[in-house]
């Protein structure tokens, strides 16, 4: 994270905070495709946040075949909780990186590169204030979200895409076992 920090264009805003803990988790493992990004939204969010970087730092293209459909419909819903408080292209790039992270086998934060719960909570809580008030059973992020998008499609709530590989499918989704 401090070498992105280091390249910040004002490294005290929490929002370039939060971008650098993302981008260097996916960074230190030459994993910056897998924030989905396209290079445009890149390009963007250098130029909002990380002046000083090299712009030759862009991510491959990735593939999502398969759950193309998941992060689309993932991505729409977060936009339509996204709060005016902070910039839309940031929300943007938020709701690609989640959607994303929702496609890896871990709990949220883990595949986020956040330190826990509580980090992905106020991220939520920071740029989809809405949707965070909506998870009043406490359920885990990764869960709810799922959850929600599937609702909002008229769909029987199930696991993200990643859920499957996680050591705690089990509790989550109990008549998985």
């Amino acid at each position: 994270m401090n070498t992105w920090l280091s390249v910040a264009t004002d490294a005290s805003r929490a929002d370039t905070r939060l971008f650098a803990k993302l981008i260097a988790a996916r960074d230190t493992h030459n994993e910056l495709a897998l924030l989905g990004l396209e290079p445009r939204e890149w390009r963007g969010l250098l130029a909002r946040h990380f002046t000083h970087a090299a712009a030759s730092a862009l991510p491959l293209a990735v593939s999502i075949d398969t759950n193309a459909g998941f992060v689309h419909t993932l991505h729409a819903l977060l936009l339509t909780h996204a709060s005016a408080a902070v910039h839309a292209d940031d929300a943007h790039c938020i709701a690609t990186i989640i959607a994303h992270a929702c496609l890896r086998p871990d709990h949220l934060w883990r595949d986020l590169g956040l330190a826990g719960r509580e980090e992905v909570t106020w991220m939520l809580t920071r740029y989809f204030p809405t949707l965070v008030a909506l998870n009043v059973a406490n359920l885990r992020w990764k869960k709810f979200l799922a959850a929600q998008r599937a609702l909002s499609l008229g769909l029987q709530p199930g696991p993200a895409p990643g859920c499957p590989g996680c050591e705690d499918y089990g509790y989550c989704f109990p008549q998985g076992r």
